[in-house]
C-alpha cells in the first residue's frame, strides 16, 4: 500500500508521520540548513508516503521568513500585568509558537506615535505575522497589517463584520447565562458593569446582559447599566454610581473578573453582603474569581485556548495549508468562536 490519504494531506499530517514538528517540517521544505540529516529524511519519507505537495506561494514567500511573530497588544504595561488575560493569552501563543520553532516578539503599542514606528517595522518584514489582542473598534493596526502583505489574526473583533481573521469566545452568551442564573436564584434588579463600549467584546457581553434580562421576563432598566473598562479602579467607580442610581439593586454582572473585584470592594465599603445583599458574576474565571472572598462565580472562557488557535490559523496561514475539516482553508478571513461555560461559586 502506498499509505497516501485521501484529499489533501496538511502541513500536521506530515510532521506526525515523519515524528517532528511543524517547523521542522517547514525547514525542510523550505530548504533551510537548521535541520539534521535523520529530521530531513524522515520528512522526506513522509512527504513521499502522504503524498503532499507544499503550497507554491507558501514556498515563494518562505525565503525571507523571519521564523518571527509579533504579539501585539495596545495597552499599558500596568494593564498587561495586573489582567490575568493577558498572561493567559500570551501563554497559549507561546507554547503554540514553541512547538513550531517561532520566536514570539511582545509589542505593546500605546500611541499614535509607537504604532506608526510598529508600521516601519513590518515594512521591513521583521517578522512573518502579527496576533493583536485587545483590539477597539477604530483600531487601524489589522488593515495596516493586511496592505502590507502579512498575515494578521486577532483576538477578539473590531466589529461583527471583522473583515480580518480572529478567534472570539461566545461573549453574547456570556452574559445570557450570568442574568439568566441570577434570575433563577430569585434576583430581579440585575445590574451590569460593561467594559468600555468602543471594544466589540464589551457591547456583546452588554447585548446578552440585555436579551438575558428579556427573556426573564424582568423589565429593563438603563439606570441598571454603568460603563467600565476591565480595570478594577474601572469596577468601583461603575458601582458606586450604580449604587447611587440604583440602591435597590440586588444582583451585579460585571463583564470581568477584575471589574467585578473593584465592584466588591464597594459593596463591602457600603455595608452590603455578597450573596445575601448583592449576588455578583464576573467573566474569565481567572485566578482572581478563586481568590475572591467569597469566591466568585464567572463565566469561563478558554483564554489559554483562544491564544493557542490564533497562533495555529496564523501558522497555517503561511505555510499555506487548507485547515482540517470544518476548518477555514487559511487566516485571511477565518474566524472561531469558541464556548463559555458559567462556573458557579458563593458569590452568587
Amino acid at each position: 500500500m502506498s499509505g497516501r490519504h485521501s484529499g489533501r494531506p496538511t502541513l500536521e499530517q506530515v510532521a506526525a508521520r515523519a515524528g517532528v514538528g511543524r517547523g521542522t517540517v517547514s525547514r525542510v521544505i523550505n530548504g533551510s540548513p537548521r535541520v539534521s540529516d535523520q529530521a530531513r529524511e524522515a520528512v522526506h519519507r513522509a512527504i513521499e508516503e502522504l503524498g503532499y505537495v507544499p503550497n507554491q506561494a507558501a514556498r515563494t514567500l518562505a525565503g525571507s521568513r523571519t521564523d518571527a511573530i509579533a504579539l501585539v497588544i495596545p495597552e499599558t504595561e500596568a494593564r498587561l500585568f495586573a489582567e490575568p488575560y493577558f498572561l493567559d493569552i500570551i501563554r497559549g501563543i507561546s507554547a503554540e509558537l514553541g512547538e513550531a520553532d517561532q520566536q514570539l516578539l511582545l509589542t505593546l503599542v500605546r500611541t499614535e506615535r509607537e504604532r506608526q514606528r510598529f508600521e516601519q517595522y513590518l515594512a521591513a518584514r521583521r517578522v512573518d505575522g502579527v496576533l493583536l489582542a485587545s483590539v477597539h473598534a477604530d483600531d487601524p493596526l489589522p488593515d495596516r497589517v493586511r496592505e502590507l502583505g502579512l498575515p494578521v489574526v486577532l483576538n477578539g473583533r473590531r466589529t461583527a463584520d471583522e473583515p480580518a481573521a480572529y478567534v472570539d469566545s461566545d461573549n453574547t452568551g456570556a452574559g445570557r447565562a450570568a442574568v439568566a442564573h441570577l434570575a433563577a436564584r430569585g434576583r430581579r434588579r440585575i445590574a451590569t458593569i460593561t467594559g468600555p463600549l468602543d471594544m466589540y467584546v464589551a457591547r456583546a457581553r452588554l447585548d446578552g446582559y440585555r436579551e438575558g434580562i428579556t427573556g426573564a421576563g424582568l423589565a429593563p432598566d438603563e439606570l441598571l447599566v454603568a460603563t467600565g473598562d476591565f480595570t478594577e479602579e474601572g469596577g468601583r467607580r461603575a458601582m458606586r454610581a450604580l449604587i447611587d442610581r440604583a440602591p435597590d439593586l440586588d444582583a451585579v454582572f460585571a463583564a470581568s473578573d477584575v471589574m467585578a473585584a473593584g465592584a466588591r470592594g464597594v459593596l463591602r465599603e457600603t455595608g452590603r453582603r455578597v450573596p445575601e445583599d448583592v449576588a455578583l458574576v464576573g467573566v474569565d474565571d481567572s485566578a482572581v474569581a478563586r481568590l475572591m472572598d467569597p469566591p466568585l462565580t464567572s463565566v469561563r472562557q478558554p483564554i489559554e485556548e483562544m491564544g493557542r488557535t490564533m497562533a495555529r490559523m496564523l501558522l497555517r496561514e503561511l505555510s499555506g495549508e487548507a485547515g482540517g475539516e470544518g476548518e477555514p482553508a487559511a487566516a485571511e478571513g477565518a474566524r472561531q468562536v469558541l464556548p463559555t461555560e458559567l462556573v458557579v461559586r458563593e458569590s452568587s
